[in-house]
């Protein structure tokens, strides 16, 4: 199959490509820069110049493919409308040019957009706050006929590299002399190595059906407290809590993923598609030590 990837070079993307190729599926990257066209073609890897504004770019792109995986996004939280908007045009004008195919194409959402404080399941929608609109975009391509599916990544998408969340609270850590959770820590987080995420996106590829949503969580309920804790233990700073009243100022951009509950089933994905995480977990992953190295 000739697979069109967007957010082909990122922390997950590049694995979803070696993923691919490992599969025998030809691979078409989307670039935007010359380091970016560069690190493609090491990898194996055509090249289709343009980004995610450039929607003309993106429906020649989608053209040419047999089937689409969309892990690009513009992560820029100080204007995360604006980012979000640009999403939703790059899904609708990719899908547009599946219309009247059974080409799929295969979007990306996060989990913390659930429902907080209940276990989240795949036949769940985005609560009404979500500000992402990969899934409306989804319903949008469905409902003309388009196959359209959703995974679903944790909140922590993790292994070496990981520049996310965990990075982050480790970077805060150092900074500010000790580890923090929210309350009393019992909010729960859940998460996926990057390389079983990328055997589901592959999977996602080649299996799903029209208006699936599929969840790639390994681990659904890992409590964050447990998480502060391992962090201060590697970097040997205290473990302390932080009021919610205090956490956007503590923890700034991500006080909201750091106060999130939400606990997530994968139970239906696994079924589905026979996908079965056989990485280590996060706390595994934080005790191997490569997080605190940098």
């Amino acid at each position: 199959m000739k697979v069109f990837v967007t957010g082909a070079t990122g922390f997950v993307g590049t694995v979803v490509v070696q993923e691919l190729i490992r599969a025998g599926h030809q691979v078409t990257g989307l670039a935007r820069s010359d380091a970016a066209e560069q690190k493609l073609r090491a990898a194996g890897v055509d090249v289709h110049r343009g980004s995610l504004e450039d929607t003309d770019s993106l429906r020649e792109a989608a053209r040419a493919a047999d089937g689409i995986i969309h892990l690009g996004f513009i992560h820029d939280f100080t204007n995360y409308a604006v980012s979000a908007e640009v999403d939703r045009q790059a899904i609708l004008a990719m899908g547009s040019e599946l219309e009247g195919t059974d080409k799929p194409i295969i979007l990306t959402s996060g989990t913390l957009l659930l429902t907080p404080g209940k276990l989240g399941t795949e036949q769940d929608r985005p609560s009404a706050h979500a500000t992402r609109h990969s899934e409306k975009a989804a319903d949008e391509l469905v409902q003309r006929g388009i196959r359209a599916a959703v995974v679903r990544l944790a909140p922590t998408v993790h292994g070496e590299g990981d520049q996310g969340f965990i990075h982050t609270l480790i970077e805060l850590a150092r900074e500010k002399g000790f580890s923090a959770y929210v309350g009393d820590g019992s909010n729960r987080w859940s998460a996926v190595h990057r390389l079983d995420a990328a055997v589901l996106f592959r999977k996602a590829l080649e299996q799903t059906e029209a208006d699936s949503r599929l969840h790639g969580v390994d681990e659904g309920s890992i409590e964050f407290k447990t998480i502060a804790e391992v962090i201060g233990r590697h970097l040997n700073v205290p473990v302390t809590s932080i009021p919610p009243e205090q956490a956007a100022e503590h923890f700034g951009w991500i006080q909201f993923a750091a106060a999130a509950d939400t606990p997530i089933s994968s139970d239906l994905t696994r079924q589905w598609l026979d996908w079965e995480p056989s990485h280590i977990g996060l706390l595994k992953d934080l005790e191997a030590g490569h997080y605190f190295t940098h």
